[in-house]
């Protein structure tokens, strides 16, 4: 740990730096915790801020708590321990007051928001990960802001430990994203919980999860989101393996992702990994042990592949193996060498029925539109 400006390998310690980041909102910062009903002027203040993150370039996915919050004491449940089924009736009701208060604060800085219910099996199964992160991808390029709400009616697990910050971290994996915000009611990361003990430090940076960080974390807090420092942690283990940097800022002041720049940012604890986004995805699939079929390309294709291009169907002359969209596949060139391998984009029935073949016949032979790349550059490692 150390309080240099600067992470490794570029890593740096200003949110400005970000190209594209996922920011976490917490339950407890957004919903007034006695009236169940939302800070207009928190998310009034937010909305100013991610306006000026897009004006700046910056991507920004919006993960937010809150749903179970607001239609609990909609529904007039005041107790502190929901039972599983009341937390999902309460998820229900509250996730569209959610959406509509997003979409009208966002909408004043002329910003477009697009909701996407998801639990972490989406984030985990690979088809429905693809999925997911196409349509993010997709709603990013058409300069939307992706609020993501946790899918509570139907999740039970998330309900349960307020993982959201999980969700996120895997909502962070997914699109590649360089940054992850967690903002929370507490400064950043501490020696121990600042609320028992007067002595606890802050820690300003973390560059490994070590046991000694791990037993700072102490354990799971109860109650409407928020899991406390153990599930911030386990959500810094898979930004870390994504080589995504983490930062857990204080929320509760107006204008919280600007002040993590402008001096007030050095309340804060920084996740900072070893490698970067793209590196850490790529190391994953050129990690692949069992790869689930072999796609053979011409000398053109293979040229195109060592220039950094994507691979498309008609560069493809055979297609070998059982494997689903998303499989890790090898690529071999014409005389049956390794080039690389990448996750595909078609299933081995449908390769092989376009190989050969221009993009723009895919739709014709397929009956659907599907992707243009058999493998996209982004999911190719060449050796």
């Amino acid at each position: 740990m150390t309080e240099s400006a600067t992470g490794m390998l570029g890593h740096s310690r200003k949110l400005s730096d970000s190209r594209r980041m996922v920011v976490k909102i917490g339950s407890v910062l957004l919903v007034d915790e006695e009236t169940g009903t939302i800070r207009q002027d928190w998310l009034d203040a937010l909305a100013a801020d991610v306006a000026a993150c897009r004006k700046a370039g910056q991507e920004v996915i919006l993960v937010s708590s809150g749903a179970i919050a607001v239609g609990r004491r909609h529904l007039g449940i005041t107790r502190p321990n929901l039972k599983l089924e009341e937390s999902q009736a309460a998820a229900a009701t509250g996730q569209g007051r959610l959406a509509h208060a997003y979409q009208e604060a966002m909408a004043r800085h002329g910003l477009t928001t697009a909701q996407i219910l998801l639990t972490l099996d989406d984030t985990e199964q690979r088809r429905r990960h693809l999925n997911a992160r196409e349509t993010l991808e997709t709603l990013l390029g058409l300069n939307v802001v992706p609020l993501i709400n946790e899918n509570d009616t139907v999740a039970t697990e998330e309900i349960r430990f307020g993982d959201n910050d999980r969700l996120a971290a895997r909502v962070a994996q997914m699109v590649g994203a360089d940054t992850l915000v967690l903002l929370s009611d507490v400064d950043g990361f501490y020696t121990a919980d600042p609320l028992s003990n007067p002595e606890a430090v802050l820690v300003p940076e973390v560059r490994e999860i070590t046991p000694e960080i791990s037993a700072m974390a102490g354990e799971a807090k109860p109650g409407d989101g928020s899991g406390g420092m153990v599930t911030k942690l386990m959500a810094a283990r898979i930004t870390f393996a994504a080589g995504c940097r983490m930062i857990i800022a204080p929320g509760k002041l107006l204008g919280a992702l600007a002040a993590i720049d402008d001096g007030s940012g050095d309340s804060c604890t920084w996740f900072l990994p070893s490698s970067e986004p793209k590196t850490a995805h790529k190391r994953w699939i050129a990690g692949a042990l069992n790869p689930a079929g072999t796609i053979t390309v011409d000398e053109g294709a293979a040229k195109a592949l060592a220039k950094g291009g994507s691979l498309l169907p008609a560069g493809v002359v055979a297609v070998d193996g059982d494997f689903e969209r998303g499989d890790t596949v090898l690529v071999r060139g014409a005389d049956g060498g390794e080039i690389g391998r990448g996750l595909i984009c078609y299933s081995g029935e449908d390769a092989r029925r376009i190989m050969g073949h221009k993009s723009d016949e895919t739709e014709a032979i397929l009956g659907y539109r599907g992707r243009e790349e058999m493998i996209h550059r982004d999911d190719l490692v060449i050796e």
